[in-house]
């Protein structure tokens, strides 16, 4: 005889449940997913799809897209070495969780495979390699007279940040991560600046607000301290100075230009304000074609895209703090630029890197483009060294860059 009102319970519970996911349904998703990162859950059936979970702006494939030709396909070494040990190259992938490898020699692809939820219409998180598209934009919009100079206070362009951590504080020191603003970036940490930031992505409200809170620890431009907040703050500065969003700026005067081949998102917050630090939606192929722009000095696809002395500039450390090694003024072994980092050696490399394994890697010297795509879910756990899977990258790509 209790049965019925059992049901009846059941069925309103029913109801409400299904009332709050269609109130909230998008924003359940999204937590459940946040919740997850560096937790050591796999992401690769996330990552592939972040665009259909969270709030976006979409940029358009170019109406004329440029697609790399094929060269002589090459085979990937069976093993390289890294800390004095022997890798297997067929491990390393798996164990990073690996969905897309691009490898690129003049120009030409060598080298193209999948795993995973990859494919090659595909689009990926970014994580930070995010971070060296806004710095190209940054370095258009120089060119274009929207900002005047690097030294320039950012506050001159983002009077929000009056009074933060940023007033005052020159473009180029925020562009090298040496803002000198307060940041713990232990992405295990929940307490984490990263992971207070990372709860508005999941939750809503706005980056640009967060942003203006940071205080001051440190003067700028004295110590290397990754940040991505740094990034958030140039774009404000990229939107401010432009009179546009990232989203509509990036298409018109770099995704358009070089070619993309597909359509590409950016996340946003609940403000419509992108995800500058971190927030593209891409393919291997589109993220490739940054690579080939830098590598060729800005000029790709029959035009100057990115200005050559921008290139340069970004790929230069040019003070004691940005030096890579073993450097008491800095938090990281790899030397850094302008958003984009450069290891030790006379290699000539640098590159793009996001976490859980993201990576645009590129090698002049041999005329080499590699984009490593991954959802590796070691990526800052508590059994995770996360320079030990950069590294190992690094390590894999050298001997891919210098082989015949």
């Amino acid at each position: 005889m209790f049965k019925r009102p059992i049901n009846i319970g059941l069925a309103l519970l029913l109801v409400v449940v299904a009332a709050v996911w269609v109130g909230f349904g998008d924003r359940i998703a999204r937590v459940q997913v946040v919740s997850t990162l560096f937790t050591g859950a796999e992401q690769s059936t996330n990552f592939n799809r972040m665009h259909s979970m969270f709030p976006i702006k979409t940029m358009p494939a170019s109406s004329q897209p440029k697609s790399f030709e094929l060269g002589e396909q090459i085979e990937l070494p069976s093993n390289f070495a890294f800390s004095g040990e022997v890798v297997e190259t067929t491990e390393f992938l798996a164990r990073t969780d690996t969905a897309a490898l691009l490898i690129l020699k003049n120009g030409q692809i060598t080298f193209e495979q999948y795993w995973l939820s990859g494919g090659p219409e595909q689009t990926w998180l970014s994580m930070s390699v995010a971070k060296s598209f806004i710095s190209a934009l940054i370095g258009i919009a120089i060119e274009q007279g929207h900002i005047d100079d690097v030294n320039q206070p950012i506050t001159d362009y983002v009077p929000k940040l009056f009074g933060s951590a940023y007033d005052n504080v020159p473009i180029k020191d925020i562009l090298q991560m040496s803002s000198g603003a307060s940041w713990n970036e232990d992405y295990g940490d929940p307490e984490s600046d990263i992971s207070k930031f990372s709860r508005i992505f999941a939750l809503g409200g706005s980056m640009n607000t967060f942003t203006a809170t940071l205080e001051n620890e440190l003067p700028p431009g004295t110590y290397n301290r990754y940040n991505s907040t740094d990034t958030q703050a140039l774009g404000m500065l990229l939107t401010n100075a432009v009179g546009r969003p990232i989203s509509e700026y990036m298409s018109a005067m770099l995704w358009h230009p070089m070619g993309a081949e597909n359509q590409a998102y950016w996340l946003t917050d609940s403000e419509d304000m992108e995800m500058a630090f971190a927030g593209l939606n891409a393919t291997a192929r589109d993220y490739a074609k940054l690579g080939e722009i830098y590598r060729l000095g800005g000029f790709f696809n029959g035009r100057q895209i990115v200005p050559s002395q921008w290139v340069e500039d970004s790929i230069t450390p040019d003070a004691p703090h940005l030096i890579a090694g073993d450097n008491p003024a800095s938090d990281w072994p790899l030397g850094y630029g302008y958003q984009w980092w450069i290891p030790e050696g006379e290699q000539g490399e640098f590159m793009a890197i996001g976490v859980y394994n993201q990576f645009i890697y590129v090698a002049p010297q041999s005329d080499t483009v590699i984009v490593k795509l991954s959802a590796n879910s070691a990526y800052g756990t508590a059994d995770d060294d996360g320079a030990a899977s950069e590294f190992e990258t690094i390590a894999f790509f050298r001997q891919i860059s210098v082989a015949e």
